[in-house]
């Protein structure tokens, strides 16, 4: 197997159907291609021109309270409406469906200059805590079968607003990876009375391997079939379908794992780490979904340094799926990290350590 690891291969995903490619031997490539801007910001606790600071008029012309913990609010510019009408094109190759759906904006922090991997713990609490009460207020929409919570972090990941803060996006239908997951898991539950994740896990813990970190409730892992090159998945160690089913010690226990690996992805290049993160869970209002196991991942473009990242481009567009480093390097790699935030070190020339 280890010799498998070493040469080119490609390795199955359960969870998709999905086969990704690995070519180990890329690593030594030279690159003389594009590079981000690694230069960590330093921020303001407060910006007057931020339109998610409390106490600021928002791009859409309403003014955010004064909130001192977690606050959410409909997006002013919304990819869903909940008032859609109701209606499709049934023409042949030309098909259409009217969507409704409610979006969200989470501000995880009242303070700008703060991300998730630099805030308390009690702080990351509050933010899975919010969570939790929006995915259950918004399942109460009869009419809602997904909520997709999310984070894009960074410039680099599209973000247009450095202030902390995710999405919710709540829609009346399965989007297409939720629904290959859903139809992944219902298969092999039904063909192995057991479910996919959570057998998974329990081969990942055997070998620890993949292990990037864990708690007494959940394990933050690479996953064997990663397709990003620091790409995590976190996965608790006793099934819950949904975010709703976590105790208050599994919230507590969130909150520490998404504080300990952001802290890891931090240090692995000194920088304020990009990454697109979401939250897969049970569809809701859809019958029995015993099959599911809740998990989160985590996927970051940076490849071997804070200004070099992964590029998606021709065959990966065209073919399948690429990576060069393996998920055993990677998961090595991050493992290796310290779980104290660089900027916390004294010396540090940016430190800028939040007090209190």
């Amino acid at each position: 197997m280890e010799k498998l690891y070493s040469q080119p291969h490609r390795r199955f995903n359960p969870l998709s159907g999905e086969w990704v490619k690995v070519s180990p031997h890329r690593t030594k490539r030279p690159w003389q291609g594009s590079r981000e801007s690694a230069v960590p910001e330093n921020r303001p606790s407060y910006d007057p021109g931020c339109y998610l600071c409390p106490g600021n008029t928002r791009a859409g012309g309403a003014e955010n309270p004064r909130y001192t913990e977690t606050y959410s609010f409909v997006n002013d510019y919304s990819a869903l409406l909940a008032d859609t009408p109701l209606g499709n094109i049934q023409a042949g190759l030309f098909q259409a469906q009217a969507e409704r759906g409610i979006c969200k904006v989470i501000c995880f922090s009242p303070r700008h200059d703060l991300t998730l991997p630099r805030m308390s713990q009690g702080e990351v609490e509050g933010v899975v805590g919010l969570w939790r009460d929006e995915y259950e207020e918004l399942a109460g929409h009869r009419w809602i079968r997904h909520i997709q919570i999310f984070e894009n972090h960074g410039s680099t990941m599209g973000c247009s607003n450095p202030h902390p803060h995710g999405q919710i996006w709540a829609e009346d239908c399965l989007p297409d990876i939720p629904a290959r997951e859903d139809s992944r898991q219902r298969a092999y539950r039904g063909e192995h009375g057991s479910n996919l994740l959570m057998d998974y896990l329990a081969r990942e813990l055997e070998t620890g391997e993949r292990i990037v970190c864990q708690n007494d409730e959940f394990a933050a892992l690479v996953p064997y079939w990663a397709v990003w090159p620091y790409e995590t998945m976190v996965l608790p160690k006793t099934q819950i379908r949904d975010i709703r089913e976590c105790t208050e010690s599994q919230i507590t226990a969130l909150a520490d794992l998404i504080r300990r690996l952001g802290i890891r992805y931090d240090n692995l290049f000194q920088t304020d780490f990009p990454y697109s993160m979401g939250l897969h869970q049970a569809p809701v209002n859809s019958g029995n979904m015993d099959h599911w196991t809740f998990h989160m991942h985590y996927l970051p473009p940076l490849l071997r340094s804070a200004d070099v990242k992964k590029f998606m481009v021709g065959y990966e567009l065209l073919a399948m799926p690429q990576r060069d480093i393996t998920p055993e390097q990677s998961a090595e790699i991050l493992r290796s990290q310290e779980e104290v935030h660089y900027r916390e070190h004294s010396n540090h020339p940016n430190n800028s350590t939040p007090k209190g």
